[in-house]
């Protein structure tokens, strides 16, 4: 006889869910719980901006989708859904920010095991390029997003800077992400290729780091002239 499944079996799946079929899982979740789909959207995007645990969560693609849905009319409504995912985000990269702050520079030590090393060195070396946009860049690139905060927060920038930034990237985060969501996500072609288009999304937004870390590959190599 096989194993017979448990709720954990069931919560496992739908996780995987989020990166595999997305927009059916929030079509289903909306049908089955109806406004309880704003406290999922906010424990996602609150988690994945909030927590430099979570970086792995979705984000670009989780605001497409959620636009998509919600202009269904399926019982959730846009703005509400956007006013929720804007709260989410600005408190998620507050709490990531004071979090950073009361770590403090042993976040680079090497004393935190759960922090990897690289990719707080890869958003601190955005913060050098960038300098305060930064906060509103990394809205857009996947594990710089969720870094970004932490790092300010460990001393590349005072609070009320940060602030501002964080609401002005998240504002337009939202209205680029979810915005798309809303008016292209239900295009037929977009609805039969909703896993495509999701990956696409994620490769956009890699983009910027597979350029940085080009770009950083490039200057470490000694020069063909050198001696």
């Amino acid at each position: 006889m096989g194993r017979r499944a448990t709720p954990m079996d069931g919560l496992i799946h739908d996780f995987l869910r989020l990166f595999t079929e997305l927009d059916q899982f929030l079509a289903e979740f909306v049908r089955d719980h109806g406004t309880l789909t704003y406290a999922l959207l906010f424990a996602i995007v609150f988690c994945e901006t909030g927590l430099v645990v979570l970086p792995f969560l979705p984000g670009d693609s989780l605001l497409f989708a959620a636009g998509a849905i919600t202009v269904r009319d399926v019982g959730i409504d846009p703005w509400i859904t956007a006013i929720v995912i804007f709260i989410a985000a600005v408190l998620g990269d507050a709490v990531n920010y004071h979090i950073g702050r009361w770590i403090g520079p042993a976040a680079f030590s090497g004393r935190f095991r759960w922090l990897r090393r690289d990719h707080l060195e890869r958003t601190q070396r955005f913060f050098e390029r960038y300098g305060g946009r930064a906060v509103v860049l990394a809205r857009f690139v996947p594990i710089v997003r969720t870094f970004a905060p932490f790092v300010a927060g460990v001393g590349a920038m005072r609070y009320r800077r940060f602030a501002v930034f964080n609401i002005v990237g998240a504002a337009l985060w939202i209205a680029i992400a979810f915005g798309g969501g809303c008016f292209f996500g239900n295009i037929p072609w977009v609805k039969r290729n909703f896993s495509v288009v999701a990956l696409g999304i994620v490769f956009v937004s890699v983009l910027p780091i597979a350029w940085e870390w080009w770009m950083h590959r490039r200057a470490a190599k000694p020069s063909e002239h050198s001696p």
